[in-house]
């Protein structure tokens, strides 16, 4: 009985332990938590009996994980998100293995310097694996709870967020070390001078994007709109408002947000005159993003693109609009929100549209990523992302390599108004500008909208949940290439190369550990009889 009540405090603790990060993201934002959170977690799986007991708390610790940085999704999923959460939460049982094969009982120096690079090498691998798109896509990675700390924000700039993340599960690991073995704490002490070593020689040599000019950008954030048979009409006409405050001023470019136009501008010429109205009393060209059905058919409607895909179906579309009308240029969401705007193998999962707010029908794909030239600033290329794909790093980077001088990114949180979720969102990007050397504009209909320089710098202020206003910024322009944006996921790489060299060890060791005793040379000695 004790022992029964020993093991359920034990998996309480695991689902705790793996829940204290959350406090790192935004909204709390305590950047600095991050490098301690996990101590407690890794204290426990220290301690495991046994490894089927450290594979089951660090299942229910990332159990734990997934359900407190995204708990701003049960008005959504309900109690859906509690399987999605431990079935992503299996990603992190090799983790927790190698937490108790490196820091369990009393590890030798040795064993403890080869903590320090495997132990982070095998937690930023559940972070690879729960980055794919059907699991969720890369939302919550340890990284990205250092987007306003410009050091991470520089060392996002060499290794992208992946680097981060490694930096601060290494000194996590350093400091179990440190409570944990005392007579380990030469190579603790020298895994976190080493960190701090790395960050200093980063922040010092890599050099600084190489501004090359400003452009002006107004977000516009028209608030939120009452869900009803005309919201689609109230919403475009709320962006509307704004929008002509700007008349007389100088602007480049006027950005909306994600879902900004309900209707395909094919269908509603008089929704293509008027936002060409706003255009020509602007003076700059619009990047609305419509969330529409569109009609099947190749080159459907004004602003077709060669990337336009034939079928008919709902998409999301960002699409530039100039004084004369659509421009051509359009971009067609290719990552969508599993369940959000799709349900993944809707004939298996279909009955979770009765239990939560999971789309009733699934949206169409874009086929590739665009670039949209600026009309009036010759050279300047926007690369649209639309919601959740400024999480991914590698959208952005191809964006980047392609020859985007301005990232955009146009969202909607509007579902999640009084959760973290806003604040979480509009705190990617700043790591994606980081990462790439570019600035980036967050635009949403109702908060938060930022906007970030290409260090990953915050400029001007960031507009809240409350408000509904057309603020303009003055974005610099950057030339040059990151590190990140030449060598990409590299970091990923060394850590799958590291994780597969201490596996062809182990199992050479294994191999040596079962192989018979040779067989004896000299014949048996004879016993005498009297």
């Amino acid at each position: 009985m004790v022992a029964k009540r020993i093991r359920y405090r034990r998996a309480a603790a695991a689902v705790a332990a793996g829940a204290l990060p959350c406090l790192a993201f935004p909204a709390p934002a305590l950047w600095w938590f991050a490098y301690v959170a996990l101590v407690p977690w890794m204290l426990l799986l220290r301690s495991a009996p046994t490894g089927r007991r450290a594979a089951l708390e660090g299942w229910l610790g990332g159990a734990g994980f997934i359900v407190a940085v995204h708990h701003w999704l049960l008005p959504s999923l309900h109690v859906f998100l509690l399987p999605l959460a431990a079935l992503v939460g299996l990603l992190w049982i090799p983790w927790a293995l190698l937490v108790r094969e490196f820091l369990g009982g009393t590890p030798d120096p040795g064993r403890a310097a080869a903590a320090l690079l495997l132990v982070p090498a095998g937690w930023l691998l559940s972070e690879l694996a729960r980055s794919w798109q059907g699991l969720g896509g890369p939302w919550g990675l340890l990284g990205a709870s250092q987007w306003q700390v410009p050091p991470a924000l520089r060392l996002a700039s060499v290794g992208g967020v992946w680097l981060v993340s490694l930096l601060v599960v290494a000194v996590n690991c350093a400091l179990v070390l440190l409570i944990s073995v005392p007579g380990a704490r030469v190579p603790a002490v020298a895994g976190v001078t080493g960190c701090m070593v790395l960050t200093g020689a980063v922040w010092l040599w890599v050099p600084r994007p190489e501004v090359s000019g400003t452009l002006r950008v107004a977000v516009v954030q028209p608030g939120l709109v009452a869900d009803g048979p005309d919201s689609a009409e109230q919403r475009f006409a709320a962006g509307e408002r704004p929008t002509r405050t700007l008349a007389g001023q100088p602007v480049d470019l006027v950005v909306w947000g994600e879902s900004s136009v309900g209707a395909d501008l094919a269908a509603r010429p008089d929704l293509a005159r008027r936002l060409a109205a706003l255009s020509a009393d602007v003076g700059a060209p619009l990047l609305v993003n419509v969330d529409a059905r569109r009609p099947a058919g190749p080159g459907a409607g004004p602003v077709a693109t060669a990337s336009t895909p034939s079928g008919g179906g709902i998409y999301k579309s960002s699409v530039l609009v100039g004084p004369g009308g659509p421009t051509g240029d359009r971009y067609d969401k290719m990552r969508l929100v599993p369940f959000g705007e799709y349900i993944p193998a809707r004939s298996l999962l279909g009955w979770a549209t009765s239990v939560g707010k999971a789309a009733g029908e699934n949206r169409r794909r874009g086929t590739e990523p665009v670039l949209m030239d600026l009309p009036g600033r010759p050279g300047v290329r926007i690369g649209p992302l639309v919601c959740f794909e400024s999480a991914f790093p590698d959208m952005s980077r191809h964006l980047t390599r392609d020859g985007a001088a301005l990232l955009v990114a146009q969202s909607a949180t509007s579902s999640f108004q009084r959760s973290w979720a806003p604040a979480q969102h509009a705190s990617l990007s700043a790591l994606r500008a980081a990462e790439d050397g570019r600035p980036m504009v967050h635009a949403t209909l109702t908060g938060i909208s930022a906007v970030h320089g290409p260090s990953g710098e915050p400029i001007g202020p960031a507009l809240p949940t409350s408000a509904r206003a057309a603020q303009v910024y003055e974005v610099p322009l950057a030339r040059g290439s990151t590190l990140y944006v030449r060598f990409g996921d590299w970091p990923v790489g060394a850590c799958l190369a590291l994780l597969a060299a201490y596996c062809a060890f182990e199992g050479v060791r294994s191999l040596g550990l079962r192989k018979p005793a040779p067989e004896p040379t000299t014949p048996p000695a004879r016993t005498a009889r009297g």
